[in-house]
């Protein structure tokens, strides 16, 4: 098993290309967030191309691909636009490119309704749900009201979105080119996340399933309070060792690697350690999640990143409690806190 090592030593510049594998050319675009870019592909499609992802639906994204249609697409139509999941920064231009085009929508059915839950806040999708379960899981009421005066930015991300889609589905093969990429379904980070794998490039395309660098956002959301994202996401990465280990690997962030499996056992490895780390701190006293944030992130979070790092703790919390090695137990206050059983 090799370490991950990364070909392309710098990213291209803000509205250009660069063609890591005949016929996929990589973009980045800005986000106004810590983590400050995201990655989108192009993928030559015959006469035309299919765009994957698009970046968050805002004037500066939309300059840059204003800039990619004028210097690279030209002439040539888009035929598709494949979103990977429901994640502002991929599906935010989604219509917007759609209706420039006249381009097909193509995503799994679980992302594309979950798009519009979050648009028009509904199956679970509101602050004031997410409030519920944070409160419910330990965070106290100034940090509950900090979150609550953020509101709700899904919509404002993704100022639209199109009523219909092409379904994607698990072992698909979407021929691109004329060649046949695989669709593999992940679970854990968004509900029905979708990788593309080309046999004859030896590319996978990850999303945010498979990272170089930092670990893949894991948590439990309102929409189903006792889940345990943390399982589904280690059973859906071990999946990577079933492809070649010197694949190129497309992420969402970071630079394009290859040593996928040396990448996966990294992962593992980083959760278990977490998991030890979480069961031993509740072994000494019945913990809630929102106790344990400085036990899984080991600096100071601001508002923004608790959303991200709570939920995140209770995906954690969750994997142990059904492993059978912590016991959860609802206390006076309506708190969950867990123990060793």
């Amino acid at each position: 098993m090799t370490a991950p090592d990364y070909p392309f030593a710098e990213p291209p510049a803000p509205g250009t290309t660069h063609e890591v594998a005949p016929g996929v050319h990589w973009l980045r675009m800005a986000l106004p967030f810590q983590l400050d870019h995201i990655n989108l592909w192009m993928l030559e499609d015959g006469d035309g191309w299919l765009l994957i992802d698009s970046g968050l639906g805002n004037e500066p994204t939309r300059a840059l691909w204003d800039k990619i249609f004028t210097d690279k697409i030209g002439s040539k139509p888009v035929r598709r636009v494949l979103i990977t999941h429901y994640h502002p920064d991929h599906a935010g231009n989604g219509a917007w490119l759609c209706k420039r085009s006249g381009a097909e929508l193509w995503m799994t059915r679980g992302e594309f309704l979950t798009v519009h839950a979050a648009r028009n806040s509904s199956a679970g999708y509101t602050t004031e749900a997410q409030m519920d379960l944070f409160r419910s899981n330990g965070l106290d009421e100034a940090r509950a009201k900090a979150l609550l005066a953020r509101g709700g930015l899904y919509k404002s991300m993704v100022p639209e979105f199109p009523i219909a889609h092409r379904r994607l589905y698990e072992c698909d093969q979407v021929a691109i080119g004329g060649r046949d990429w695989k669709a593999i379904v992940g679970y854990g980070h968004a509900p029905e996340h979708v990788s593309l794998y080309c046999k004859e490039l030896n590319v996978l395309i990850s999303g945010d399933m498979l990272l170089p660098r930092i670990s893949t956002n894991v948590a439990v959301r309102p929409i189903d309070p006792r889940s345990n994202p943390l399982r589904l996401f280690l059973d859906s990465i071990r999946r990577y060792r079933d492809l070649p280990e010197d694949m190129l690997v497309l992420p969402s962030h970071g630079l394009p690697f290859r040593g996928a499996h040396a990448r996966v056992a990294q992962l593992e490895a980083h959760h278990a350690e977490r998991l030890a780390e979480l069961q031993a701190a509740c072994a000494a006293s019945p913990r809630a999640a929102a106790d344990v944030l400085e036990i899984l992130f080991k600096r100071k979070l601001d508002t923004s990143q608790i959303f991200f790092a709570l939920g995140e703790a209770i995906a954690h919390l969750h994997y142990l409690h059904y492993d059978g090695q912590l016991a959860r137990s609802i206390g006076t206050d309506g708190v969950a806190r867990f123990a060793s059983g």
